[in-house]
């Protein structure tokens, strides 16, 4: 258990979509830390007060909820979601990190599970299967054996770097962190690839790119 003095600020813990049973039993497993501060929400409170560290968010219906989830993402790109999802597929799995989700859980995952998940997305980095990170690695930068379609979008060698960190879920300054470069760098290359790649913002580029046949130009 982390160390808690009454003057440290507790991490702020958003339970997005859950009905009133699950709420009570998320707060009693996260109620093991001291530091944690849970807060039962809704779509526009989380949107009007985007100051949680964490949101564990209910996936119930695919699309709908990875829409909500690009909602949040475009007020508060560093904000950090965990989707629950009572699906357990691969293809599931994916599109909740390309939708801008930093983690997943299965709706039956153990409660010392939960916490480790929380700690691994607040410290960061992503919780996922390493399988299904690589798998949507593999698709968007074209080595997944699948064959080649014509048409597709050609990356230069810096644009695959940033696009391999789009598809991580990462912010613009994570990105800028990990390529050491300036971060109204990224955000010139995001703008670049989107025109590339036919879409208007960086949810549907990631997910287009954890989705599609697309390769390395080389």
């Amino acid at each position: 258990m982390a160390d808690f003095t009454p003057t440290t600020r507790r991490t702020r813990i958003g339970l997005l979509d859950f009905e009133p049973l699950r709420v009570a039993g998320l707060r009693e497993i996260l109620a093991r830390r001291l530091d944690f501060e849970v807060v039962a929400t809704d779509l526009g409170a989380t949107l009007r007060n985007p100051d949680f560290d964490v949101v564990l968010m209910l996936a119930r219906r695919r699309v709908e909820s990875y829409a909500l989830l690009g909602r949040l993402k475009q007020k508060n790109p560093d904000m950090k979601t965990i989707v629950v999802s009572p699906e357990n597929d691969d293809e599931t799995v994916m599109a909740a990190i390309a939708a801008g989700a930093k983690g997943w859980l299965l709706e039956t995952a153990s409660p010392d599970l939960i916490l480790q998940a929380v700690d691994v997305v607040l410290s960061g980095t992503i919780w996922a299967p390493r399988k299904i990170l690589a798998e949507m690695v593999d698709r968007a930068l074209g080595n997944s054996g699948r064959p080649l379609r014509s048409g597709a979008p050609r990356f230069t060698e810096r644009e695959e770097e940033v696009l391999e960190q789009l598809i991580l879920a990462r912010s613009n300054r994570e990105i800028a962190q990990a390529l050491s470069i300036r971060e109204q760098t990224v955000k010139s290359y995001v703008a670049r690839l989107m025109r590339k790649v036919g879409v208007d913002n960086r949810i549907a580029l990631s997910m287009q790119a954890a989705q599609a046949e697309w390769w390395r130009t080389k």
